[in-house]
Formats: structure tokens, sequence, C-alpha cells
């Protein structure tokens, strides 16, 4: 159903399981989607039901975004152009991450049982509002996406979240977001102290395919339930996106 949470600045689609909420799961959508984009991802993910979980998909607000000449689309920051030393529009980036916070502030669970998810755009802001959080949290979920000046980012991180698991994936095809920003972001996050599982898909572009559902789902159990995830063993092609 869609929601607008107490307090929350963004508009949401909120999916409750049928017994009272353990567990919840943040999903930030990619550029020009909105939060019904991911909403597949509840079932797909075919999460064990005792862990009672939770789904909230904000909708990004609306702005115009530069590299589409200034269209207006939903979007968590502006976009300046396409080169890898583009200018960073810090500001929209810092706004999100206020709305996010919000958000994780009224889920009325304990942060330690959030996990914090998002898609390209989407990706950047869970890792830069997880990263710098006040309050533990469960982990983070960044998918095709990557983390501008993460030596900096780090550097600044909030202690508290030190060695959190992050589950970091990115095709091998992946044209609008370069596989090796992805491979980059994960490397750093890594020799920064946190508790990095990366995988790559190899014949996937810009988007999530069926193996890499599988991945995120064994790793949320391993999360959540204090198992070390156990990966199955990589397919040729990885699948299709």
């Amino acid at each position: 159903m869609t929601n607008q949470l107490k307090d929350s600045p963004l508009p949401c689609i909120e999916i409750n399981p049928s017994t009272p909420a353990q567990h919840g799961i943040i999903w930030l959508h990619g550029l020009g989607a909105d939060g019904h984009d991911f909403v597949p991802i509840a079932q797909e993910l075919k999460l064990p039901t005792h862990l009672a979980i939770r789904f909230i998909f904000p909708h990004a607000p609306i702005r115009p975004v530069t590299i589409n000449q200034g269209q207006t689309m939903r979007a968590w920051f502006d976009i300046k152009s396409f080169q890898i030393d583009r200018e960073i529009d810090e500001l929209g980036i810092q706004h999100s991450i206020q709305q996010v916070e919000t958000l994780i502030a009224h889920m009325d669970l304990p942060t330690e049982k959030i996990i914090l998810a998002g898609f390209s755009q989407g990706a950047l802001i869970a890792l830069r509002t997880g990263l710098n959080y006040d309050k533990r949290l469960a982990g983070i979920i960044a998918l095709s996406g990557f983390l501008p000046h993460g030596e900096s980012v780090i550097a600044n991180a909030n202690s508290i979240n030190y060695n959190l698991p992050i589950f970091i994936a990115h095709g091998m095809e992946d044209t609008l977001v370069p596989y090796m920003l992805g491979e980059m972001t994960a490397t750093i996050l890594k020799k920064g102290g946190y508790g990095v599982s990366w995988h790559d898909y190899a014949g996937m572009s810009h988007s999530v395919c069926a193996r890499e559902i599988q991945d995120i789902r064994y790793w949320i159990e391993g999360v959540w339930e204090g198992a070390s995830p156990s990966f199955p063993s990589p397919t040729k092609d990885g699948g299709k996106g």
C-alpha cells in the first residue's frame, strides 16, 4: 500500500508483514524511476516469513536533471555530466540523506534491524546515509552504483557503523555506471574495514538479474540470522538483467 510515513517528507510504498515487523528494509530506486520499481523484489527475495520484514520504497523528489536537458524527474540528486570526475551535487545528496534519515527514524524499529538498499543513484544515497548515520544499522545493499570520493567519505564516516556488512553488486556489461566504478567502490570500502560482500555478473547491464536477487537473499539471511551466507558457485553468464 502507498503511505506517507508520519513526519516523513517522502511519499512511499510500504509493505508490511502479516505479523508485527521485526526487521526493515528501505529500498531506494534509481534515476527517473520511483518506489514502484523495486516493489516486486519484496516477493522475489523469498525471505523467511519469520523475519517479519517491513519494506519501505520511497519516491525520490522531482527535480531538474542536467544530463537530461534539465527535464524534471524523480532523482535523489542532480547529475551534471557523464564524466567520471564530474562535479557532485553535494547539496542534493545531503538533502536526500536527511530525508532517508527521517524514514529510518520513523520506521518504529531498532536501527540495528534496518538495512538500507539502493540501485544506481539510490545505491550512492544508501552508502552515504549508512556510513554517516549516528546509530548502528544492520547493513547496506548497493546495486549498480558507486561512491564518489570514497576515501574521503570513509575518513569522515561515523565510527558506530565501522565494519558494517555491505553487499555490493554490479553488472560487468554496465555502460551507464561503468563496472570499474562498482569494483573500485567495493575495494575502497573493504580497505576501510567494512564487511564487503562483492558480486559481479557477466552479461548483466545496468539492471538486476535473478542470480543477484538470490545472492541478496542469502546475504540478508546471513546478516539477520547470524550465519555466514553461503553463495552458490557463479554460472558463466550470471543471468540476464
